[in-house]
């Protein structure tokens, strides 16, 4: 527990200047945003650095890849997106004049959000669009867009930003967010695990910090508890586990959980948060390529393997046709690409002893390598049928993958009753996956594009990983609407979000890719220039100019030929 008076120092310093942030021209909120660029530049090499310390990467393996791009990365994205929102604003114009709109399921308004400018495009084949609710008009939501950064009238608050210890962008996301979408002044306390991101963050922030918008700290749950409850702090942003969510809105153990059914949280103030889940992904039966099915379970291993399974999107459980003539050779390559993936650190503390818990509940677990602390584990032949299953209901958070058939029949009838399941029996609804070949979606047709809508789940990636539309900018991110403290499921809220599109008008966001990309996309863990690749995108990012850009664009082509 730090010095508490450092603590209510920072936050008088915030509540003396969140008015101060509130009546801020938008020029100089944009000015603020092109000096976070500039500085988060200057810092990549350092964060991703300590970054690989953090995690136990040397900084030559390919898995330092991952660092750059859901690092700094992703934070140039997000800055230099929120740049030019201000600057259509500024000039009196509504971003959504200048984006493509479209009627998606059910009549709901989409915008697609990727590609959105012609620097996106260097990522080929790859869109994202954000559905907002239905009944949401084009005029209601571009009167939503800025909604609260444009009303100069609000008295200044103070957000809290309660940061994960997983991904090292998040933070810094969500303090862009508190910022921007919510136009309040905020304090950042860092995870244990990645409190080495506080003078890089500070470094990173400091034109907000200069002028008492931002404040940087770190500490464990008894600061996180000091600052919930601190008179200065309106409004809360959690990213954790539902159980941390809990603890901390209702309090810890049985007590905690008497309230939690009584509906009477200890927090009086606002709370959003974004809370993981056990995610899955739907593999379509097509009549696939030996190729082909090598490539979707290197994909699938990914989903599950990426920053060591320490992720909140990582795909715990795969959902699979029983009858799929193809279904063993598939899994047969999944166990493949599970064993032959890079080994990684089990650096997140816990995860050995949510790994043995898994193995412990499901006989026949397969450990397949990796760290042997925390090994690479397959549950194989999980019970659709079965409620109790804990893969279901339990996100194990590490390097745990579970696999079940269900009842095929047609593609369509398997679809349908995929999304049953998963909406039905998994615990969480922040992200899913489906994988189906472009010939088996044509034939789908509508049958395809409603069982998308059916699936309640905050984003959707169809032949690509969830947690590439976390770095796409103005995507929204965060659990399936309609949740509230009391069972926040995934969450509540949204984050990134660089349109400023107003929280209650969305929905989700849908993102697709290519059932065969080429290159290897540099997320896969079995990339091996993954590395090269993330720093010249970070470079690439980092350019303000397209035309200065375009080289560094090149250079990344030219690294990822050889992953």
């Amino acid at each position: 527990m730090p010095d508490t008076s450092v603590l209510d120092d920072g936050l008088a310093v915030l509540r003396a200047r969140a008015r101060e942030w509130v009546t801020t021209s938008l020029s100089g909120k944009r000015v603020l945003l092109e000096r976070l660029r500039v500085a988060t530049a200057q810092v990549a090499e350092e964060w991703v650095a300590a970054s690989c310390r953090g995690k136990g990467i040397d900084l030559d393996a390919p898995a330092a890849g991952e660092e750059w791009l859901s690092g700094p990365y992703a934070l140039l994205g997000a800055t230099d997106a929120l740049i030019w929102l201000l600057s259509v604003l500024e000039s009196g114009g509504n971003p959504l004049d200048r984006a493509t709109t479209r009627t998606a399921q059910g009549g709901r308004l989409a915008v697609d959000v990727f590609p959105f400018t012609a620097r996106d495009r260097a990522l080929s084949g790859y869109t994202g669009r954000v559905w907002l609710r239905p009944g949401i008009t084009l005029e209601q939501a571009q009167a939503g867009i800025a909604r609260r950064l444009r009303d100069t009238g609000l008295p200044g608050e103070v957000g809290l930003v309660l940061g994960a210890g997983n991904v090292n962008s998040i933070p810094a996301l969500d303090a862009l967010s508190r910022l921007y979408q919510d136009n309040a002044v905020v304090l950042v306390k860092l995870n244990p695990v990645n409190a080495y991101l506080e003078p890089i963050l500070e470094r990173c922030f400091a034109a907000f910090i200069e002028r008492g918008f931002v404040r940087v700290t770190s500490g464990g749950a008894d600061t996180g508890s000091y600052l919930v409850g601190h008179p200065a702090v309106d409004t809360v942003h959690i990213t954790g586990s539902r159980a941390s969510h809990d603890a901390i809105v209702f309090g810890p153990g049985e007590e905690g959980a008497r309230r939690r059914a009584d509906r009477k949280p200890l927090v009086g103030k606002p709370v959003t948060s974004e809370l993981g889940g056990v995610g899955p992904v739907i593999v379509i039966p097509g009549r696939w390529s030996e190729a082909a099915l090598k490539l979707q379970a290197r994909h699938v291993a990914t989903q599950r393997l990426h920053n060591s399974g320490f992720n909140c999107v990582a795909t715990q459980v795969v959902v699979v046709p029983g009858d799929w003539p193809q279904a063993d050779r598939f899994l047969h390559h999944l166990r493949q690409a599970l064993i032959g993936a890079p080994d990684r650190s089990g650096y997140y503390p816990g995860a050995a002893e949510r790994q043995r818990s898994a193995v412990d509940n499901h006989p026949g677990a397969e450990l397949l390598g990796g760290d042997p602390a925390v090994p690479r584990t397959l549950l194989v032949d999980l019970d659709p049928a079965d409620r109790k299953t804990p893969a279901f209901r339990t996100e194990y958070f590490g390097p745990v993958l579970g696999v079940t058939r269900l009842p095929g029949g047609t593609p369509a009838d398997f679809l349908d009753r995929a999304v049953d399941f998963c909406n039905d029996r998994l615990a969480g609804d922040l992200g899913a996956g489906v994988i189906a070949d472009p010939g088996t979606i044509r034939r789908l047709g509508p049958r395809f594009d409603a069982a998308i809508a059916r699936l309640r789940y905050g984003t959707i990636a169809v032949n690509c990983w969830v947690g590439l539309i976390y770095a796409l900018p103005r995507a929204t991110w965060g659990a399936f609407p309609g949740r509230d403290v009391h069972d926040a499921g995934s969450g509540v809220g949204v984050v990134h979000n660089a349109l400023l599109l107003d929280p209650d008008h969305v929905e989700r966001t849908v993102g697709r890719g290519p059932f065969r990309p080429w290159p290897t996309p540099p997320w896969f863990v079995s990339n091996r220039n993954a590395h090269a690749i993330g720093r010249h995108m970070t470079a690439f990012a980092a350019e303000p100019s397209l035309a200065k850009a375009l080289p560094k664009a090149l250079a990344a082509l030219v690294s990822s030929l050889g992953g």
